[in-house]
């Protein structure tokens, strides 16, 4: 039997200076996405306006509220699929300081409940393929929810959904940071030239390509 992931088991994880609790199983904060989260947060920070952002997937609502946090100027809408991980985020919008009144939460699956426009949208959808289940570690499949993991049409499905919604959804000049497979990176590439977006793929930490920057040209 695969052993509960020490994140779950302790309750919570760092994740950008913030203290980010796990009560309702959502996806665990990786690095990876950590790592990206700071790399947009600096750039919302010097911004010349005040942000109104979107953490798209939001599941812990870890990557929210870690903008929350170091953008005081910055409003977030948490936009996620599961009822279910909504006390989580507002524990954690409360226990790491942040004023709710910079905050909502939307139950939307993809953009079916979203209405607004954002100056930035920072999503981390679910993207693994079930073709390459040799890469993902025993505790995670047996452990973390399914639905925050995997994608149908190897993976790319839901970021495919995120990429056609941004033109209705991203203010002109707005910038989408979405995380990804290294294999998605021609798919996405195309599909966000369909759509009137620039894009830049980048390596995490650890050398892989593993989130891209789409910016919509004012």
């Amino acid at each position: 039997m695969s052993e509960l992931p020490e994140a779950y088991a302790i309750g919570w994880v760092p994740f950008f200076d913030a203290h980010i609790f796990l009560d309702s199983r959502p996806l665990i904060p990786r690095p990876e996405t950590e790592y990206w989260v700071e790399k947009a947060t600096g750039m919302i920070y010097h911004a010349s306006r005040s942000m109104h952002i979107l953490d798209l997937f939001a599941g812990s609502g870890a990557i929210g509220v870690a903008v929350l946090m170091h953008v005081p100027s910055a409003r977030v809408d948490f936009g996620e699929k599961e009822s279910r991980h909504f006390p989580t985020i507002e524990k954690n919008i409360r226990e790491n300081g942040v004023d709710p009144a910079r905050t909502r939460i939307i139950e939307t699956d993809v953009f079916s409940g979203i209405t607004g426009r954002y100056d930035a949208i920072l999503a981390n959808p679910p993207y693994l393929s079930k073709s390459r289940l040799e890469r993902i570690q025993d505790s995670v499949l047996k452990h973390e929810p399914a639905e925050a993991l995997f994608a149908d049409d190897d993976g790319f499905a839901l970021i495919e959904e995120t990429v056609g919604g941004l033109p209705e959804h991203l203010v002109e000049g707005g910038t989408a940071w979405i995380e990804h497979e290294p294999e998605h990176v021609l798919r996405l590439a195309g599909l966000a030239k369909r759509h009137g977006f620039t894009v830049e793929s980048l390596p995490d930490q650890y050398g892989t390509i593993r989130f891209s920057r789409l910016s919509r040209v004012a």
